[in-house]
């Protein structure tokens, strides 16, 4: 019995390794690939681990045991699953309640895309140790594509517990589809948030996440039309989405019509005034305008960063530079991480020659917003005004690569968009006008 404790701690660690958790990672469309390059790996990690445990196991005690298990490790390293279920199936003759032997046999059977099987062993696994968590959530995708209900039960309690980054991903991804399939994507939301902070630059992840978001944004956009299509705040969707579309003019109608219905609700005023500048910024008239509303704001929402940096925008179009200091140091107080202000704030200083301190915030905008290709070019000036060429020109390089790329994007919206009009007839905007 002693040996078969030292076994069972050795496989506990075997399960709780990165190498065992490196066998989860295979996505639904890749699992007929179970002999593939990425399996073949992952079998010889896991004989490797397997032969350390058996090379341990004390020769006087149960032998029998010490073989299989051997051989299961030379089977894996000889890329052969088959043979080595056989002597994980040993194991279990001589210790039927092995959990950790179940779910290697689990593992198995799944990258073979036996699911049926593979949730029979998991299912055992768990019976014997409920606390396997990654057991759990492997039952859990094998439940999902057998279309058992039990599935939704075994993915949202494993789902929070993992901490292995790829097979959280991997579960997570189960999950969303799950909610899809049950007509419930609002449930999926915070699962799609968790993914994007684990995984930012996953395109399958950005994907699912902006079109979960758009589905939801448009049902809710739905139920307002029906409920309540005269009201402000519908008004004040038909201005935002005229912005989307370029149409700042009409938009600033909108806004107006929804002050209209509700002199004081919440962000009108202080998007009717970013819209204003927008449409234009040159003429005095509009930035007094804008001004009004943005105080009016100030008394309704009250202060805030943004608030304070559009204040100051205002005093720059005026060549207010001091009043245009006080807005910006004012946001910084607000919010220190304002990238907005950052950037504001060592436009200014660039304009008051100051570039030592305005390198500072415009580093700071950079390390936020690594995309944001004005940042890159004003530091890319502080740093050519301070007498470092090599910094410069690596600044204005990323200001250039990332202009290029958001250029290519906006070309692909404005091709989207011409010919979602063209099929639709005019469009949404136009139907909303």
């Amino acid at each position: 019995m002693r040996y078969l404790s030292s076994m069972k701690s050795q496989l506990i660690r075997l399960r709780e390794s990165p190498l065992f958790v490196a066998s989860f990672l295979p996505v639904a469309a890749n699992r007929r690939r179970s002999c593939g390059r990425q399996f073949v790996l992952v079998l010889t990690l896991l004989a490797s681990a397997l032969a350390g445990a058996a090379a341990q196991t004390p020769s006087s005690s149960a032998a029998e045991v010490h073989d299989h298990l051997q051989k299961a490790a030379e089977y894996l390293r000889a890329k052969d699953p088959n043979s080595a279920a056989n002597e994980f199936n040993a194991v279990l003759a001589l210790d039927p309640r092995n959990a950790e032997a179940y779910a290697n046999l689990g593992v198995i059977a799944f990258f073979q895309g036996d699911y049926p099987n593979a949730s029979r062993r998991f299912r055992k696994a768990l019976a014997i140790d409920p606390s396997l968590t990654k057991t759990q959530a492997l039952l859990g995708i094998c439940e999902k594509r057998l279309g058992d209900p039990s599935a939704r039960a075994l993915l949202e309690k494993s789902f929070p517990k993992l901490k292995d980054k790829q097979l959280s991903v991997r579960v997570g991804m189960e999950l969303t589809g799950l909610y899809d399939q049950l007509g419930e994507p609002e449930r999926a939301v915070p699962v799609m948030q968790k993914l994007v902070d684990l995984n930012p630059d996953d395109v399958d992840i950005l994907y699912t996440a902006q079109r979960l978001y758009r589905e939801l944004a448009d049902d809710t956009l739905d139920k307002l039309a029906v409920l309540a299509p005269g009201s402000a705040r519908m008004q004040q969707v038909i201005a935002q989405r005229l912005i989307n579309a370029g149409d700042a003019e009409s938009a600033v109608e909108h806004y107006k019509k929804a002050l209209e219905i509700d002199p004081r609700l919440p962000g009108v005023h202080f998007e009717l005034a970013q819209t204003i500048l927008q449409s234009a910024q040159s003429k005095s008239a509009a930035q007094d305008e804008a001004e009004k509303e943005l105080e009016t704001a100030l008394t309704v929402d009250g202060d805030s960063a943004s608030l304070e940096c559009e204040l100051g925008a205002i005093a720059m179009l005026r060549a207010d530079t001091q009043n245009a200091y006080s807005h910006y140091t004012r946001a910084l107080a607000i919010d220190p991480g304002s990238t907005q202000a950052q950037l504001a704030m060592g436009q200014i200083l660039m304009t008051m020659e100051k570039p030592q301190e305005a390198r500072k915030y415009l580093e700071m905008a950079v390390k936020a917003d690594p995309l944001n290709e004005t940042a890159h070019y004003r530091l890319a000036v502080a740093y050519k005004r301070l007498q470092m060429p090599d910094q410069a020109q690596k600044e204005l390089h990323l200001f250039q690569e990332i202009k290029v790329t958001k250029d290519r994007v906006r070309e692909l919206y404005q091709q989207m968009k011409s010919q979602y009009r063209g099929d639709a007839g005019g469009g949404l905007v136009e139907q909303e006008k």
